[in-house]
């Protein structure tokens, strides 16, 4: 057998004792194994999140049927989803979108003072054509209409498509008029898949602009265009995206999200999720409600085996407990109810704890709202859980939102629409210092306008009045810009004051001016009280 050398104990000292040294360091591999938490593969709650990184048009295209398909069922079937859209609407857009001819003058180099009474001429024009039904090639609905059933168009699909066309209609001033296009028939010939020049209907250039629009004659899923060859019904035409003198030819309006995006999609895709869950949620929080209103009752007997076949005896127990089993009876209201002999009912009534299960809904309901981009208390039309202040944050919050969609509305559509419009009218000689050569050369220049659409509002009228006054009094703020946000031109608020003036002049009307800051700060006190109160009861409900 061969010796082996054995070698030291590391642990044992020269006395023979074995030693144990606490160890203050420990070599564990760590969770995170990248310099960014966001790239780590070997965290537990990371490993399997593995997304492809795709071109928008790649990660969207192959699937935007199916996104829009569920933000329109969401918008027939669930009314939170519906009601969301029309607020959407009516702020941005809202009854009316009104256009206030504002030229550039120092690029047309006319003189101060110039474009006023100009602007108010071609103002007249304008409603003449954008007032009427001749707008809409269908004969249905003003440049009113069509503007707020664009946008609800955006927010159901998340872009809008229109062609811009000229008709011959009877009684009709002006042969410029627009059809809108569901964004649904907007698709490759035959079902052709997607190119590098190609992207779902849209013919794109080396620079991604668009050259041509592929659209459908009928829609996909219209059930009635079956064997209707005389409609169109499984045809596409090609329609270039401008005319060879440069009008345009096509509207397509989306809000991109990243750069080579060349469609859009639904406002709500982001939660669309979500709003499919909280709809399950609510339909059985429902359901739960209605069987909590219901009597369960159970049919129960005192009598063991051998008092019940004394009771009833040899074979009648066979059919008794066969008639126990058969046993209904409808329940209404002061009912008197039978029971089988030998029986008691007894009542039994489920307990079902909600308070967590509205907090979980609340929630739920407070991401959708910032996956839309806007107030909890808009969206729902919940304010009970806010004061004054907060209500002022969260509404201010959605203005700044409502103004931005439509500044991209005013500049995707009122704007290429007033051009096409403006167009014909200075061809026709209807504009006033303007000739076609004029407009041709400088079209940015004479179609500059303001659009004055729905009004902010007001929380508390006495003290944003008061702060209306203050900024015009101190040169921040205008008539002009105080009027236009409250949906109004200053212009016509003016006329209309002069004329109630002169009403009241002759008929000896005198009206007491009102002392605005002193009423202001009786009010901020009031207000102030009310606010305390308000969160001693939330306090007190939170206690």
């Amino acid at each position: 057998m061969e010796s082996s050398e054995v070698l030291p104990n590391p642990f044992q000292s020269s006395s023979g004792a074995v030693t144990v040294r606490a160890s203050t360091s420990m070599s564990v591999r760590p969770e995170i194994e990248t310099a960014h938490a966001a790239a780590s593969l070997g965290a537990r709650d990371m490993a399997s999140w593995a997304p492809m990184r795709l071109s928008p048009d790649a990660a969207m295209l192959g699937e935007l049927d199916t996104m829009v398909a569920r933000s329109d069922d969401l918008a027939r079937n669930n009314g939170i989803a519906a009601g969301a859209e029309r607020t959407l609407v009516d702020n941005v857009v809202g009854p009316r979108l009104m256009c206030k001819p504002t030229p550039d003058r120092v690029a047309l180099k006319k003189p101060v003072g110039w474009s006023d009474e100009w602007g108010l001429e071609v103002e007249s024009l304008w409603s003449s054509f954008a007032d009427t039904t001749w707008f809409d090639a269908a004969d249905r609905l003003s440049f009113h209409g069509q503007t707020r059933l664009a946008y609800r168009t955006i927010a159901s699909a998340g872009e809008v498509l229109a062609l811009p066309l000229w008709l011959t209609k009877n009684n009709s001033r002006w042969n410029t008029c627009l059809q809108l296009v569901d964004p649904a028939r907007l698709s490759n010939p035959q079902g052709r898949a997607d190119t590098a020049t190609l992207r779902n209907g849209v013919e794109i250039d080396r620079y991604g602009a668009p050259v041509a629009y592929n659209i459908r004659k009928t829609h996909p899923g219209d059930l009635f265009s079956f064997g209707l060859s005389s409609f169109g019904a499984g045809e596409w035409e090609r329609i270039p995206a401008y005319l060879p003198f440069g009008r345009k030819r096509v509207i397509h309006l989306f809000d991109a999200e990243r750069i080579g995006q060349n469609r859009g999609k639904p406002i709500v895709a982001a939660v669309t999720r979500m709003f499919n869950s909280f709809d399950k949620l609510m339909l059985e929080k429902l359901r739960v409600a209605v069987l909590d209103a219901m009597i369960f009752a159970a049919i129960e007997t005192p009598l063991d085996q051998e008092s019940m076949a004394e009771l009833v005896g040899g074979d009648k127990r066979a059919s008794f407990e066969a008639e126990l089993k058969e046993w209904r009876i409808q329940m209404r209201g002061g009912t008197m109810v039978p029971l089988p002999p030998g029986t008691k009912m007894s009542a039994f009534t489920p307990a079902r704890g909600t308070s967590e299960l509205e907090s979980f809904a609340t929630l739920m309901l407070r991401h959708i709202a910032a996956g839309m981009n806007m107030p909890y208390e808009l969206v729902f039309k919940d304010f009970s859980k806010t004061n004054y202040s907060s209500a002022r944050a969260a509404l201010l919050e959605g203005w700044r939102y409502f103004s931005g969609c439509r500044q991209f509305m005013i500049e995707g559509w009122a704007t290429p629409v007033y051009e096409l419009w403006f167009e014909e009218a200075v061809n026709a000689g209807d504009i006033p210092d303007c000739t076609p050569a004029d407009f041709y050369k400088n079209r940015v220049a004479w179609t500059k306008a303001k659009w004055i659409g729905a009004g902010r509002g007001w929380i508390d009228p006495v003290k944003e009045a008061t702060a209306a006054q203050l900024r015009m009094q101190m040169g921040i703020s205008t008539l002009e810009d105080e009027c236009a946000e409250q949906g109004r031109d200053w212009r016509q608020t003016i006329e209309q004051l002069a004329r109630e003036q002169a009403y009241m002049r002759e008929h000896n009307v005198v009206l007491n001016p009102v002392k605005v800051v002193q009423v202001a700060a009786d009010q901020n006190e009031q207000d102030q009280d009310q606010n305390q109160q308000d969160q001693n009861q939330q306090q007190d409900a939170a206690a």
